[in-house]
C-alpha cells in the first residue's frame, strides 16, 4: 500500500487578496511535516492563520479581526471558544494581546514552524485518518468483527467493524504501514488514553481528506439514489453535501444528472458523493433505497441498525482500483471542522 497522507485546510482570515495567493502558494510546497495542507474556506478549516496587523483587542479574551478586503466583514474570535488552532503573523496591531501560536509572514521557515505546531495539535485527527485508510485497503479481507491493530507490541487501534473505534492519537502513517491487524473476541478494553469514535465518522473524515479518488467507478453511470442522512456531527456536512442530499431526496439521478441540478463540477461532486458513500447516505442499489431505518437513540450502537452504516455493503458496491484490498498475503469527537463557535461582527 502506498503511503497516505490527509489533506488538512488552513483558512486565512485578514489578509488580502494578494497576500492570501502568496501564502497559499507557500502552503503547496511546503515541507513542515507529514500533512497535506491546502488553503479553504475559515469556516470549514482545521486551523486558522490571521493578519495579527489587522486585529483589535476587545478584552474579556475577545479580538476583532479586520478584514483585508474593505467589502468584508470583519471577524469577532472569543478565543475560549474557538476549538481549533490559531496562528497570528507579526508584527501584532496591538500589545495587549499575546497568541499561543505567532509566525512571520515573511519567514517561510517560520511558517513550517508553526505549521509543525498545528500538525501535533491534530495528530489524533491524522492517526484517524491512518486508520480508515487501512480499512478501505483491506475491507474486502477483514469482514465483521473486532480486531486489534498492533505494531510490534505497541497497541495502535481497535477497531469493532459494527461499533466504536479507538486509535492511539500519536500514531502516525509509518506506523500503520507496517501494523499488523488481529482478530479479537468483542468486549476488549480500550486503554484510556486512546481517542473514541465511530466507524461512520472515522470513514466521513478520510473521504473529505483523502487525495485519492475513492468514488466506486460505476457511481458515475449508475443512478444513484438517497438511503438517508450520514450518521456524522452536523458540522462536518458542508453545504455541498447537503446540495447533493437534497437533490438525491428530490429524486434519484446519474451522475451527469446530478451535477447538471447542483451546478458542480466533477470534481468537486464526485468528493462529496464519495463522502455520502463511505456513511452509507446513498447507494445504487434501488433495493437499498427503500430500507425503512427506524430513529437511532442516543445509548444505541451502530450495530443495534443492522449492517454498518460506513462501509457500504458489497451488494451494493465494488471499491475502485486504488482502494481494493490487496491479493492476499459518548465518544470524543474529534471532527473538524469542529462546531463553529464565531460571530461576525
Amino acid at each position: 500500500m502506498t503511503l497516505e497522507l490527509p489533506v488538512f485546510r488552513l483558512g486565512l482570515a485578514g489578509f488580502s487578496a494578494q497576500q492570501e495567493e502568496k501564502l497559499a502558494a507557500i502552503l503547496s510546497d511546503s515541507a513542515s511535516g507529514a500533512m497535506v495542507w491546502e488553503p479553504g474556506q475559515i469556516a470549514n478549516c482545521d486551523a486558522w492563520w490571521v493578519d495579527g496587523a489587522r486585529i483589535q483587542w476587545l478584552g474579556s479574551d475577545t479580538v476583532r479581526v479586520v478584514p483585508g478586503n474593505p467589502l468584508a466583514r470583519s471577524w469577532l474570535l472569543h478565543l475560549p471558544e474557538v476549538d481549533r488552532p490559531v496562528a497570528f503573523s507579526r508584527p501584532l496591531a496591538c500589545n495587549d494581546f499575546q497568541p499561543a501560536y505567532s509566525f512571520d509572514a515573511a519567514s517561510r521557515s517560520s511558517m513550517n514552524a508553526v505549521l509543525e505546531k498545528f500538525e501535533a495539535w491534530l495528530s489524533p485527527l491524522a492517526a484517524q485518518f491512518c486508520l480508515a485508510s487501512h480499512i478501505v485497503e483491506h475491507e474486502g479481507a477483514l469482514g465483521r468483527g473486532t480486531f486489534h491493530v498492533h505494531l510490534s507490541k505497541t497497541l495502535l487501534a481497535v477497531v469493532d467493524i459494527l461499533g466504536e473505534i479507538a486509535v492511539l492519537p500519536s500514531a502516525g502513517p509509518a506506523d500503520f504501514e507496517q501494523a499488523v491487524w488481529s482478530r479479537q473476541k468483542p468486549g476488549m478494553e480500550v486503554p484510556d488514553n486512546f481517542v473514541r469514535t465511530t466507524l461512520s465518522q472515522l470513514m466521513w473524515q478520510y473521504a473529505v481528506r483523502t487525495q485519492r479518488d475513492v468514488l466506486p467507478r460505476h457511481y458515475r453511470t449508475s443512478v444513484l439514489y438517497y438511503r438517508r442522512p450520514p450518521r456524522v456531527p452536523q458540522g462536518a456536512v458542508l453545504d455541498s453535501h447537503l446540495l447533493v442530499m437534497r437533490e438525491l431526496a428530490r429524486g434519484p439521478a446519474t451522475f451527469q444528472a446530478l451535477q447538471l441540478r447542483c451546478r458542480l463540477d466533477a470534481q468537486q461532486l464526485a468528493r462529496n458523493l464519495a463522502a455520502l458513500y463511505f456513511v452509507g447516505t446513498i447507494t445504487s442499489n434501488p433495493k437499498r433505497a427503500t430500507i425503512n431505518h427506524k430513529p437511532r437513540r442516543d445509548e444505541e450502537p451502530e450495530s443495534a441498525l443492522g449492517s454498518p452504516s460506513s462501509l457500504p455493503s458489497t451488494l451494493d458496491s465494488v471499491l475502485p482500483p486504488a482502494a481494493r484490498p490487496k491479493a492476499a498475503s459518548g465518544f470524543g469527537d474529534l471532527t473538524a471542522p469542529a462546531p463553529l463557535r464565531l460571530r461576525r461582527d
